[in-house]
């Protein structure tokens, strides 16, 4: 898988809430099918499966601790999508600057347009 495709396969199983939450379950530690389906009002083969996207999206991996298979947070692919989300940010960012310098040059020339009319005002 290129690095296009990593990226496209992070964001598809980020889409979905269930899938965002296992992770943010996974973040606090390593979990069975079991603990990670108790808060969700759907069976373990269903959750089974948004593991499933998450493993092939590389999001997380899955190991075997005795008799429990765990399921573990994998950060690589979230860095990638971190770091393409940061060039985006940085757009936004020189946007906003540019728009900043702007206002500040409308609002000075807005001043000096102002002062012009009640000098004029003053001369009459």
């Amino acid at each position: 898988m290129n690095a296009i495709q990593r990226l496209d396969a992070t964001f598809s199983a980020l889409s979905d809430p269930t899938r965002r939450a296992i992770l943010a379950r996974l973040a606090a530690g390593d979990a069975s099918v079991a603990e990670l389906a108790h808060p969700f009002d759907m069976s373990q083969p269903a959750v089974s499966k948004h593991l499933k996207v998450l493993e092939r999206a590389g999001l997380i991996s899955r190991g075997r601790d005795a008799q429990r298979r765990l399921s573990r947070i994998e950060g690589g692919p979230l860095e990638d999508a971190f770091d393409w989300l940061r060039d985006y940010r940085r757009f936004w960012e020189r946007s906003y600057e540019r728009l900043d310098a702007l206002l500040e040059e409308l609002k000075a020339e807005g001043n000096r347009h102002e002062r012009a009319k009640r000098r004029k005002g003053k001369q009459r």
